[in-house]
């Protein structure tokens, strides 16, 4: 079912599922420790249901499929998986070394998506 949506709309999902994930992790600060797979998914179908793009353009059907859900299940994986491994850049480790020197602290971040979180919060004090 998935794979039959157009480009644009599989596009669209995948922002959604993107931007979910990013406000997911931002929420709980990237706290390993209140993880919750499930809270993701929550999270992501909450979005996507109030404020993505392509939700009304596809069908009640389609949506209420397992098979759909199947595909969008291993989409959120793939997404976090991507996201995950995603190494930050050197301007950010560049950025975030006098970023944390100057704010005395001593943040680890394993991502691009994480370190992006943590220059926000370090630029905002």
């Amino acid at each position: 079912m998935y794979k039959d949506l157009s480009s644009g709309i599989k596009s669209s999902i995948t922002r959604s599922i993107n931007i979910s994930l990013e406000s997911y992790f931002a929420e709980i600060e990237w706290d390993e420790n209140r993880f919750s797979m499930e809270d993701v998914v929550t999270y992501w179908r909450k979005y996507s249901e109030e404020n993505a793009a392509w939700f009304d353009k596809v069908s009640e059907e389609v949506r209420g499929s397992q098979a759909f859900h199947e595909e969008l299940a291993r989409k959120i994986n793939d997404s976090l998986e991507k996201m995950l491994n995603e190494q930050p850049t050197a301007e950010q480790v560049e950025a975030l070394e006098a970023l944390q020197k100057e704010h005395g602290t001593n943040y680890d971040y394993g991502c691009k998506a994480e370190a992006a979180f943590i220059e926000q919060k370090l630029r905002a004090r």
